[in-house]
């Protein structure tokens, strides 16, 4: 006769819950640390006028100059840009060219190497130096295309084409983001790949229905990191206008990124304008609240629409 267990005791069940939270007791502390804290931090100075010296209580003020704030709605244009476009563009790029490696019989390790090096670059270097490659005058890519017969653009001094600019600089730099689709194409089984053959199933088939589905967590991976990325996107924009702008951080100088005609203004670049430059620190915690409404909901919004995806290939 088989004996049923009986459940745990009140005691064991508490000693087992005090356990786990030991356990968890770090990546706690730090949620709430460098999370909680700054996040309950940035609403309560949104409804203060606040320069690292003074505090004062202004109320929804922040909220109201926030709707009339002409270059913070330009921030947030530029920003949306370069999520609609820029990550695409990236994500596509990665995948396309990992893809290609994995179709290459010899010299796969050389190209690896190639691609995945300029990930290497520190930020600023390859910027200042993806800036000097594309100057209209003197710059190899614009003499290559006037060789070509092409009108080469002025990339980072002609507010039409800088954005378009700052997205090639995007993707040269797609190294660890085709490292990631490499090994997940490699990891898809071959024997996948041999039944579709049999049963008729051409190359773009097969990648629909094989390739897509199986590595659709690494391609939401992707994406989600992609958007959380552009909409931080400050490093690469500042530096690239600064350096189009011929611009120093020597003394008295005084510079409004976003150069040319606040093209390249990001909603980062702003919020740090507002914080750091000018110590409205109220305000850039509007900016910042922004920031993170628009990164959760892009982001819940991502896993859905993948989640959905993934449903219907099922």
């Amino acid at each position: 006769m088989a004996v049923l267990s009986s459940p745990a005791p009140p005691s064991r069940r508490r000693r087992e819950g005090l356990r786990a939270l030991l356990w968890l007791s770090p990546w706690l502390a730090g949620i709430v640390l460098f999370f909680g804290y700054p996040l309950v931090a940035t609403v309560y100075f949104s409804f203060h006028r606040y320069d690292l010296f003074t505090l004062e209580f202004i109320g929804l003020e922040n909220y109201r100059y926030f709707f009339r704030d002409q270059r913070a709605h330009t921030a947030i244009g530029n920003t949306l840009w370069l999520v609609v476009f820029m990550v695409p563009a990236q994500v596509l790029f990665a995948l396309g060219t990992a893809q290609l490696l994995t179709k290459l019989k010899r010299g796969a390790g050389f190209f690896r190497t190639v691609f995945y090096l300029p990930s290497l670059v520190p930020l600023v270097a390859g910027t200042v130096s993806f800036v000097f490659l594309m100057n209209p005058s003197s710059g190899p890519v614009n003499q290559f295309l006037a060789f070509l017969g092409i009108d080469a653009p002025d990339w980072f001094g002609d507010p039409s084409w800088s954005k378009p600019g700052l997205t090639m600089l995007a993707l040269w730099g797609i190294g660890n983001t085709m490292v990631i689709f490499l090994a997940a194409l490699l990891d898809v089984p071959k024997h996948l790949y041999e039944a579709a053959a049999i049963d008729g199933a051409k190359a773009w088939r097969q990648f629909r229905s094989i390739t897509l589905p199986m590595i659709s967590p690494v391609l939401m991976f992707s994406a989600v990191t992609g958007v959380i990325y552009a909409l931080q996107y400050f490093t690469q924009a500042m530096v690239a206008s600064r350096v189009a702008a011929g611009v120093t951080d020597s003394p008295g100088t005084s510079f409004v990124p976003g150069y040319p005609g606040e093209s390249t203004l990001t909603l980062p670049q702003w919020l740090f304008h507002q914080g750091f430059r000018d110590f409205t620190m109220g305000y850039a915690s509007v900016l910042a609240l922004v920031l993170f409404a628009a990164s959760l909901a892009l982001t819940l919004l991502l896993l859905r629409q993948f989640r959905a995806f993934t449903d219907t290939e099922r």
